[in-house]
């Protein structure tokens, strides 16, 4: 820890804002931001050992979760204009960044090999999901947003920082609760952030500790499965329809996902660490 303590808390209130500003942007993980500027596992050690990790952690990680918290506001209000104002752009844009940071995200879930398991959890996880998400449109479900659903929402974003490379819009876009929830996040709507507050901090206090204890003992197979849920929950997302209105709209839409693969390739180059 002594590593840490020498970085100031200034700094650790900026990497907090790009933490939280990746947590809720499609094809960003707030959880690889945490890995790549060390604060994963102190992270980890506090909310799996909460009550001898606030003694010794939080003072250095609370202006880590300050910024994290207005990261989130801050990027909520423009999200949820984008896809309010220009949907399909918008999905497509986000589509190219989530797409762009695949190959990282591949990278990284090989650091300690690839085993015949890593490959059918990704299989599996791919073929689940992609199933259930297109049961979900053939059956044409309906979603209401309310507490519960904004429950799930805090859940699959507390789910997208302490689980590297996830994304929670990956989750969320498919199911429709993406946009009311970034657009109650960016109007204060305490409908929304009460729930989905609540929603994050118990799957904090529940699943910290689970998921710490996974990626230690089954790091390949749990990354490999979240490269399966990202490739299947953005598939359907994709606004195939989009492409054949016309060459004005294809245009637009491709270089969307163009410009999105781009700037998720320039993420990925400005955060890895210095050799």
């Amino acid at each position: 820890m002594e590593k840490e303590l020498s970085v100031s808390p200034v700094a650790r209130l900026l990497q907090g804002m790009l933490i939280g500003t990746g947590a809720v942007l499609p094809g960003v993980s707030g959880g690889v931001l945490m890995v790549i500027f060390g604060l994963y596992q102190p992270l980890m050690a506090i909310l799996a050992h909460p009550v001898r990790g606030l003694r010794d952690g939080l003072r250095q990680l609370l202006p880590v979760l300050l910024g994290i918290v207005l990261g989130i506001l801050g990027i909520a209000r423009l999200l949820g204009f984008l896809l309010h104002s220009y949907p399909e752009p918008s999905v497509c844009l986000f589509v190219g960044m989530i797409a762009g940071m695949l190959p990282s995200l591949f990278k990284e879930a090989g650091e300690r090999g690839r085993s015949s398991a890593a490959w059918i959890a990704l299989m599996a996880a791919f073929g689940i999901t992609l199933t259930l998400l297109l049961i979900f449109r053939v059956i044409q479900v309906t979603i209401i947003p309310g507490f519960l659903w904004y429950v799930f929402c805090g859940f699959c974003l507390a789910l997208s920082v302490i689980v590297p490379g996830l994304s929670f819009s990956t989750l969320l876009m498919p199911l429709g609760l993406y946009t009311p929830f970034i657009e109650g996040i960016g109007r204060l709507d305490m409908t929304v952030l009460l729930p989905g507050g609540l929603g994050a901090a118990l799957t904090m206090a529940l699943l910290a500790r689970g998921v710490a204890w996974l990626l230690e003992r089954r790091y390949a197979m749990v990354f490999h499965g979240v490269i399966g849920v990202v490739m299947a929950a953005t598939l359907v997302i994709i606004p195939f329809d989009s492409f054949v209105r016309g060459w004005m709209s294809s245009a637009v839409n491709l270089a969307c996902a163009a410009a999105g693969a781009a700037t998720a390739w320039g993420i990925e180059r400005l955060n890895k660490p210095a050799p």
